[in-house]
């Protein structure tokens, strides 16, 4: 399966909470729902939709699920929505129980200290795309690790001044192939990137 990263990205390369206020407020971070106002619903929503019609399975990290699992489930009925709801769900969390995975079905926990391995052989499995969104502590461990296929970035025009960031700070350098751009009246503009491997 390859692992693809849809993140709605700030300028100055800021993910932290771009749905709502109440989002993640980590660090006193005070502009939750940044992204709305440059949402376009046919490149920004027809970028998401394109690629979640690809995906086999949804990989989050325990915050971005919880949040995931609070709003998809009574959404039932939307096309988009009932995808998410029937997908195969993996989440990385080193405390979430058993019984908490009932909120949104077909979610399977991976064990915060198991997570490298499990989603290495996630990828190593036959089949299509693990689609990823939000969740920036978990892209940064599988940016560090390569094991990410590709890098779909919704970049809003504005400036955030600070916020969490799913780049790695390890002063290793990682070559992007930049596959595609298409901006949205709104500003925003989706672009596409895959890793290049250098020998």
């Amino acid at each position: 399966m390859r692992i693809v990263i849809s993140e709605f990205i700030s300028l100055d390369g800021v993910v932290q909470a771009p749905g709502g206020p109440e989002e993640d407020t980590d660090g006193g971070f005070a502009h939750g729902g940044w992204s709305h106002p440059y949402f376009d619903p046919e490149v920004v929503g027809g970028a998401f939709a394109a690629g979640l019609s690809g995906a086999e399975g949804l990989l989050f990290g325990r915050r971005t699920w919880r949040t995931m699992a609070a709003a998809w489930p009574e959404r039932a009925g939307d096309p988009f929505a009932d995808r998410m709801n029937s997908l195969p769900k993996y989440v990385v969390s080193g405390t979430l129980g058993e019984a908490e995975l009932a909120a949104w079905d077909n979610t399977t926990l991976i064990p915060a200290d198991e997570a490298v391995a499990r989603i290495r052989d996630l990828r190593a499995a036959d089949g299509g795309d693990l689609a990823m969104m939000g969740s920036p502590t978990l892209v940064r461990t599988l940016l560090a690790e390569g094991l990410v296929d590709e890098l779909q970035l919704i970049r809003m025009p504005v400036i955030l001044g600070g916020g969490k960031s799913i780049f790695p700070e390890d002063g290793t350098k990682r070559p992007l192939e930049h596959v595609s751009t298409v901006t949205a009246k709104t500003g925003a503009e989706v672009s596409v990137y895959r890793p290049v491997r250098e020998d």
